[in-house]
C-alpha cells in the first residue's frame, strides 16, 4: 500500500512545509484585514466627498443669483452657477441634469461613464426620490448622488459621481506589492526555517547514523553531545542506553564464558569416572555414583550462583521497602547460628528504618557468615552488627581467623576469586555480596584490620528513621 505522500516527506521537510504554510495564512490574512479596512475606508471618504458637494449646493441654493441679486428663478440657472464655482475632486464629476436637454457636467470625460444607458436611467430613477447608489459599467465602480431640483416651475437633477474604482486604484497596487514581498517573505522564511530544521535535527541525524552503525558484536559507537537542550538530553539517554546495553551484553558473556569455563572441570571428572566404571563391581558403581551426585550438586550450585549475578543487572532484582534494621540484624545472626558450631555474638545494633530489600540484605550477610564459618574453626568467634555511621547503613560480618591473603585482596568481590587455601565454594559469594549491595546503590568493603577480616556492607540512607548506633 503505497503511503500519502506526506508521510513520505522527511521531518525536515514537513516542518519547512508547516512553517511556510503558516507563514502564507498569516500574511494572507494580515493582506485580506489590510485590504479591507483600507477599502471601507476609501468608501466612508467617498461618501464624506459626496455628502460635502450636496451640502454646497443646497448652500448655494439659500443664496442669491450673483447676476441679479435676487433669488434664482430657474433650475438651470443655480446649477450653471455651481458648475462655474466649483471645480470637482480627483476621480469626481459634477454633473447638471435639465429636465429638458443634454446634461453638462464639470470634471475629467471619462468615455465609460457618459456613453453608458446604466448611468442616465439611474439618474432618471432617482430624479424625484434623490439619493445615492453603487453603479458598476463593465466591472468598474461608480458611486451615483443624485439630489433633485424644482425652482419655480422648473425642474433639474444635481448629480455627483465619484470613480470608486479609480480612487482604489493605489489600494490595489499596495495590494500587488504586498503580494510580492509577502511570495519572497515565505520563500526566505522557508529557506531559513529548513535550514534551522537541518541544524535543530542534526543530533536526531547522528542518532540515526550511530544506530545503524551498531551490530551486535560492536556496541562501541557513541554520540558526541554538545548542546543542552531537549534533543541533546535524547542524546545522552541514548548513550545511557548504549552503556546499559553493552554492560548487560558484557555480563552475558561473561556470565557464559564463566559457565563454560567452571562446568567443563565437573564434566570432565563425570565423563572421566563413566569411562573407567567397572558396571561388575558393585562397590565401584555405589562410589562411582555418590562421586557424581556430589559433582551434580557442585554444578547446580555454581548454576545458580551464576543465575544470581546475572539476576543482578535486572532493575526488580531489589525491591526496597521500610525495614527495622534491629530486627534484620538478630533475624540474620540467628539464622547464621545453623551454619557451623562457632561462637557467634552480636556486636552491635541500629535502631532505625532503613529502605532495603530483607531479604537481599539478609542473604548477603548469611553468605559473608558462610563464608566465614569455611575460614574459621569450632570454637573461633564470628561477630554480625549494624550500625549508621556518616548518613549511611553498615552491617558487617567478622571472624577470627586468619584473614584474607593480601595478594588476593584487591580482587577479592571479583567472580573466581579464591585464595590458595580456599577449601570449598567456586569464588562467587563474594561477588553475590557486592552485587546486592550495589543494586541497593551501595557497596561492600575489606576493612583493614590486625586479627581475622571484617567485611562491610554500606548502603544509602535516604528515606530512613529513626537514626541510632
Amino acid at each position: 500500500m503505497t503511503r500519502p505522500t506526506w508521510s513520505r516527506l522527511t521531518v525536515r521537510q514537513r516542518l519547512t512545509a508547516t512553517i511556510a504554510l503558516l507563514t502564507s495564512v498569516a500574511l494572507l490574512a494580515v493582506g485580506g484585514t489590510l485590504y479591507v479596512l483600507e477599502a471601507r475606508r476609501i468608501d466612508r471618504s467617498v461618501d464624506s466627498t459626496i455628502s460635502q458637494e450636496i451640502g454646497e449646493f443646497r448652500t448655494l441654493r439659500a443664496q442669491d443669483d450673483p447676476a441679479t441679486g435676487k433669488p434664482f428663478t430657474t433650475a438651470e440657472r443655480l446649477l450653471e452657477v455651481f458648475l462655474e464655482r466649483n471645480l470637482p475632486d480627483p476621480d469626481e464629476q459634477l454633473f447638471a441634469f435639465p429636465a429638458d436637454g443634454r446634461p453638462s457636467y464639470q470634471g475629467e470625460y471619462d468615455a465609460r461613464l457618459q456613453r453608458s444607458t446604466q448611468f442616465p436611467a439611474l439618474v432618471e430613477r432617482l430624479s424625484t426620490t434623490g439619493g445615492a447608489e453603487t453603479l458598476t459599467i463593465d466591472g468598474h465602480e461608480y458611486r451615483v448622488a443624485v439630489q433633485p431640483i424644482a425652482v419655480g416651475s422648473s425642474t433639474s437633477s444635481f448629480v455627483v459621481v465619484h470613480d470608486v474604482a479609480a480612487s482604489r486604484a493605489p489600494l490595489r497596487d499596495l495590494i500587488v506589492t504586498y503580494v510580492l514581498l509577502a511570495a519572497l517573505s515565505v520563500i526566505v522564511v522557508a529557506g531559513v526555517a529548513s535550514w534551522s530544521a537541518g541544524r535543530l535535527l542534526s543530533p536526531v541525524r547522528r542518532l540515526r547514523e550511530t544506530a545503524q552503525g551498531i551490530t551486535d558484536g560492536d556496541l562501541g559507537g557513541r554520540i558526541e553531545v554538545t548542546g543542552h537542550d531537549d534533543l541533546s538530553d535524547l542524546q545522552r539517554t541514548f548513550n545511557a542506553m548504549l552503556d546499559r546495553l553493552e554492560a548487560a551484553f558484557a555480563a552475558q558473556r561473561q556470565l557464559l564464558d564463566d559457565a563454560g569455563h567452571e562446568l567443563r572441570t565437573p564434566l570432565t571428572v563425570l565423563r572421566g569416572h563413566l569411562e573407567v566404571l567397572d558396571v561388575d563391581d558393585p562397590e565401584d558403581v555405589a562410589a562411582t555414583r555418590a562421586l557424581l551426585l556430589d559433582e551434580i550438586d557442585r554444578m547446580s550450585r555454581l548454576v545458580d550462583d551464576l543465575l544470581m549475578l546475572a539476576k543482578a543487572r535486572r532493575p526488580d532484582f531489589v525491591r526496597p521497602r521500610p525495614v527495622d534494621v534491629e530486627s534484620l540484624t538478630l533475624g540474620a545472626l540467628e539464622r547464621a547460628r545453623a551454619l557451623a558450631d562457632r561462637r557467634w555474638v552480636l556486636d552491635a545494633v541500629a535502631r532505625t528504618t532503613a529502605p532495603v530489600d530483607g531479604q537481599r540484605i539478609t542473604q548477603a550477610l548469611l553468605q559473608l557468615s558462610e563464608n566465614a564459618a569455611r575460614h574459621t574453626e569450632v570454637g573461633d568467634e564470628i561477630g554480625i552488627g549494624s550500625r549508621t555511621h556518616e548518613g549511611r547503613l553498615e552491617l558487617w560480618v567478622r571472624d577470627s581467623g586468619p584473614g584474607v591473603d593480601p595478594a588476593i585482596a584487591p580482587a577479592i568481590f571479583q567472580r573466581f576469586a579464591q585464595g590458595e587455601d580456599a577449601r570449598e565454594g567456586f569464588g562467587l559469594g563474594l561477588s553475590i555480596v557486592s552485587a546486592i549491595a550495589e543494586a541497593h546503590g551501595g557497596d561492600v568493603v575489606l576493612d583493614d584490620t590486625d586479627t581475622g577480616a571484617t567485611f562491610r556492607v554500606r548502603l544509602p540512607m535516604e528515606g530512613a528513621t529513626c537514626p541510632g548506633s
